[in-house]
């Protein structure tokens, strides 16, 4: 696949951001970069170990290269690690490599390094530029665009943060190939997430491509697939685009299928999850496998979806591969875990459902029977 550019309008015109979609682009990230930002300002590069093994030599160089001064951080790998602490130990690194107001930070790595990277950047001087150099299919098309960025804390996921927007954003999908398998999987529910209420095409060309490509030999048939990957991120990246471009800061009041909350389908159920199991047994993404098939479970028992459609929502995520085993789990304490679900407003949580495919509705806990919820649980977890 050629280049591809897709703008991000915001709110504010001066704030519009470019997502440069390229197989091997990371090689010219120095170039990349210099076409916003002043060479011989100081980059900061935030990474974690593992990502940073596999490209950071590679991404130091070229961006010395384009001249500018750089200094790296590290930070540890997993949504455990998406904390107040790390955040705290970031800005420091910040402050100890001497960057200003006109300097700026590149997240690189998976969705957990963009957040916090970027939250680090919203908050270091009151606000510096920031790049995201999304290296998981997960953070290629939902993490990395729109700006949403924060930090876990005892009381829930991503419960403190800011809305800020980074300076444009490069998704170089030839990087896919040194993820595993079990990564894929998680990553790939995001793209079924997309498709469940993008529409019944979408969904498909996510299941098309699963079908011809099983997750467990993805990896190794990256030359081969590649074009194919590379167009399905720009199709999920665009619908992601479209969505933020008319709801940028998710507003509580927009209860609209074009409402930016829609986007949180399948999420309520697995920032409960992930916090039950103390962000240890799931990676984000299978956590949100898990919340799509308690979705569809409540869609149907509230005769809101025909079972057609559920079936077709079960099947493709079927194809991302095997979820790690929750039978374990207490349904109650996930149902507990709701009340810690950023999503809450005014004292009542909204679920994203399904009237069919590509039909999202938001349904507030209020207007559902008693006991629905937690048997929709027990369905999911307790197999």
């Amino acid at each position: 696949m050629s280049r591809r550019e897709i703008q991000i309008k915001t709110s504010r015109a001066s704030a519009a951001y470019d997502i440069t979609i390229e197989a091997g682009s990371l090689v010219s990230i120095g170039r990349w970069v210099a076409t916003s930002t002043e060479r011989g300002s100081r980059v900061a590069v935030v990474s974690n170990e593992k990502v940073f093994g596999l490209y950071g030599e590679a991404v130091v160089a070229e961006l010395k290269h384009a001249g500018f001064p750089v200094s790296t951080h590290l930070i540890g790998d997993g949504e455990r690690f998406k904390n107040l602490t790390t955040l705290g130990r970031t800005l420091e690194s910040l402050g100890e490599a001497g960057i200003t107001r006109t300097d700026a930070v590149i997240a690189l790595g998976g969705g957990v390094v963009g957040d916090l990277a970027g939250f680090a950047a919203a908050t270091y001087l009151r606000g510096i530029a920031f790049y995201q150099v999304p290296t998981t299919l997960l953070s290629m098309i939902d993490s990395s665009v729109g700006g949403k960025t924060g930090v876990n804390t005892s009381w829930g996921k991503n419960t403190v943060g800011a809305f800020y927007q980074p300076h444009a954003v490069l998704i170089d999908p030839a990087v896919l190939a040194t993820l595993p398998k079990r990564e894929l999987t998680a990553r790939f529910c995001e793209a079924v997430k997309h498709g469940a209420i993008g529409g019944r095409r979408m969904l498909m060309n996510v299941r098309r491509l699963l079908a011809e490509h099983p997750v467990r030999t993805l990896s190794d048939n990256l030359e081969t697939v590649g074009d194919k990957l590379a167009e399905l991120i720009a199709e999920q990246v665009e619908f992601k685009a479209s969505i933020v471009r008319g709801d940028e800061r998710e507003s509580t009041s927009n209860t609209s299928a074009k409402s930016r909350k829609i986007l949180n389908f399948g999420h309520t159920f697995a920032h409960a999850l992930e916090h039950v199991t103390r962000y240890r047994r799931f990676r984000h993404g299978e956590a949100v496998g898990y919340g799509i098939l308690f979705a569809g479970q409540l869609s149907k028992r509230l005769e809101l979806c025909n079972n057609d459609d559920i079936e077709l929502l079960y099947d493709v995520v079927g194809k991302v591969g095997g979820l790690p085993p929750s039978a374990s789990i207490d349904p109650r304490d996930v149902l507990a875990s709701f009340k810690h679900d950023k999503k809450e407003v005014s004292g009542s949580l909204q679920f994203i459902l399904l009237r069919s495919i590509g039909k999202p509705v938001i349904i507030n806990e209020n207007d559902i029977p008693p006991g629905m919820v937690l048997d929709s649980i027990k369905a999911v977890i307790h197999k």
